[in-house]
């Protein structure tokens, strides 16, 4: 597993070029007036439920928030004593991922391949909606796998607008 980084200064230079392009929608750009900070840890609710497939989770992040603000385009996957991060696929770098106030945003994540009997067997996982976050824990049990979370080779997809397009993308992303 390959460690991810914060979001840099070039990315959100970017992200602000971006939302200054003409015909934005409102998840994907603000619009030349509004400018979205990075949304406040405070200001997001993630949960994470059992992903129907054999080492699969899904997770969501919701804005509570009363702004527009950005999140990473990839959650941050981490795995309770283990280094690094589940890598994106399709392979992406961090980017701005825009959220309404009240919307949500769509992920999923597969620990190991059905079936594996390789890696490491861990009691928990973290997700964070952006690097700088310190992100919540999940048990085993919580995401469906109260025996443990196997862990070879993790994924996870972008933040979707809905559960199946992120079960869609993790799917393809995983042939």
């Amino acid at each position: 597993m390959r460690p991810r980084f914060a979001l840099t200064a070039a990315v959100t230079a970017a992200a602000a070029v971006a939302l200054t392009a003409p015909g934005a929608s409102a998840t994907t750009t603000a619009g030349p007036q509004l400018r979205p900070a990075a949304c406040q840890e405070k200001a997001l609710r993630i949960s994470a439920t059992p992903g129907g497939q054999q080492n699969t989770a899904r997770i969501t992040v919701t804005n509570e928030g009363d702004r527009v603000c950005a999140v990473d385009r990839v959650p941050t996957v981490t795995f309770r004593d283990l280094d690094g991060s589940a890598q994106p696929v399709p392979p992406a770098t961090s980017g701005v991922r825009l959220l309404a106030p009240g919307e949500q945003g769509y992920a999923a994540v597969r620990t190991a391949a059905p079936g594996t009997t390789e890696g490491h067997v861990v009691r928990g996982l973290s997700v964070a909606a952006d690097p700088a976050h310190h992100g919540v824990t999940f048990g085993a049990a919580a995401v469906g796998m109260a025996d443990g979370i196997r862990v070879w080779e993790p994924v996870t997809t972008l933040w979707h607008g809905s559960p199946g397009a992120a079960d869609r993308a993790l799917a393809a992303g995983t042939r």
